[in-house]
């Protein structure tokens, strides 16, 4: 019987140290979905943006500064492509308030603006483009050709109708919406779901032998899990990360952030609502 007990505690006492070793806290990620405030028109549909330094935008944008650090954010990530290996946004070294005055960019009017109340020391590009010797991420003129070569060019317009009905929405509201309403539906569950389909939508243009729609899913998730695999070398356990990117974005960093062990996602529209209210 002694000798049992002793097998068995020898067996057992690695274990029993690993279960005694405390995990690692998570990162918190929270993404901000946000339209382009200065309007480079990039997108396949595109909504015309009111002037962002007005002083009623301003205002706006306050208030959503505000909400935000109420969440007291460690690091900040904006869609600025910065070299690593510690993708220090350097731009942001050069930032003063005075430049919310002249720069429309989400990134300086959200991220700059944020990081400034805070105290931050530096901001985060993360973003993923493609240049030499790497893909295109939104190859969506292979799949418009094949589209137009095979008779498919009113059923790929077809995807997007709801996305242009979504645009004329916005634009109608832009005179009228604030800033975090706006953010409140590039944020929404049904925003995240349209996005979705609009994707998967264009599986279907393609053949035994051209798969375009297939490539641009394939190409936007690399391209998504790649500025989600920066995320993760930038944050420490513990960090509470901001993400401000495209709305277009939403869908797959969200879901990275709740499927990726050692994330956890924050909900934003909670901070939207108090900003809007």
């Amino acid at each position: 019987m002694k000798r049992l007990s002793l097998i068995a505690a020898l067996i057992l006492s690695p274990l029993s140290g690993v279960a005694a070793q405390k995990p690692a806290e998570p990162v918190e990620v929270m993404i901000l979905g946000v339209y382009h405030f200065a309007n480079p028109g990039r997108d396949v549909v595109n909504i015309e943006v009111d002037d962002v330094t007005t002083p009623q935008r301003q205002a706006e944008l306050e208030a959503l500064s505000a909400a935000l650090a109420e969440w007291r954010p460690t690091r900040i990530l904006v869609e600025r492509e910065s070299a690593g290996p510690d993708f220090i946004d350097e731009n942001y070294r050069s930032f003063t308030p005075a430049m919310l005055a002249e720069n429309r960019n989400e990134t300086v009017q959200i991220g700059y603006r944020l990081a400034h109340r805070l105290g931050h020391e530096n901001v985060y590009g993360f973003d993923e483009q493609g240049g030499e010797g790497e893909p295109d991420y939104f190859p969506f003129g292979r799949v418009r050709q094949w589209a137009d070569d095979h008779g498919a060019g009113e059923r790929l317009d077809a995807i997007f109708d709801e996305v242009r009905a979504m645009a004329e929405r916005e634009q109608e509201r832009q005179a009228t919406q604030s800033i975090a309403r706006s953010l409140i539906v590039h944020n929404s569950p049904q925003n995240d779901e349209m996005h979705r389909r609009t994707y998967y939508g264009m599986l279907q243009f393609g053949d035994a032998d051209d798969q375009p729609g297939a490539e641009i899913n394939a190409y936007w998730y690399m391209r998504n899990a790649k500025m989600f695999a920066k995320l993760g070398l930038i944050a420490e356990p513990g960090d509470r990360v901001l993400v401000i990117v495209g709305s277009g974005h939403g869908y797959w960093l969200r879901q990275l952030a709740r499927e990726a062990p050692g994330y956890d996602l924050v909900p934003v529209m909670p901070y939207l609502e108090r900003a809007a209210d």
